[in-house]
């Protein structure tokens, strides 16, 4: 997850006032896509397992690894 800007290849969702870009190959592979935040950053959910600790929770800074 990143901060990024929309590109032609990009699924773009508005849910609760926040915009969220997803590649649309990417968004195939791994559907569906949950994010939750918790108050230590957020947590990504999906149909694939990212590993062990890192990838499946990230904090504002950027770091994905817990």
């Amino acid at each position: 997850m990143a901060l990024d800007e929309p590109k032609q290849t990009d699924n773009v969702f508005e849910i609760d006032g926040y915009r969220y870009l997803v590649d649309r190959d990417f968004l195939q592979k791994v559907q569906p896509i949950r994010v939750d935040f918790t108050p230590f950053g957020f947590r990504i959910s999906s149909s694939i397992d990212f590993g062990s600790g890192c990838g499946s929770s990230c904090s504002t800074e950027g770091s994905c690894c817990t």
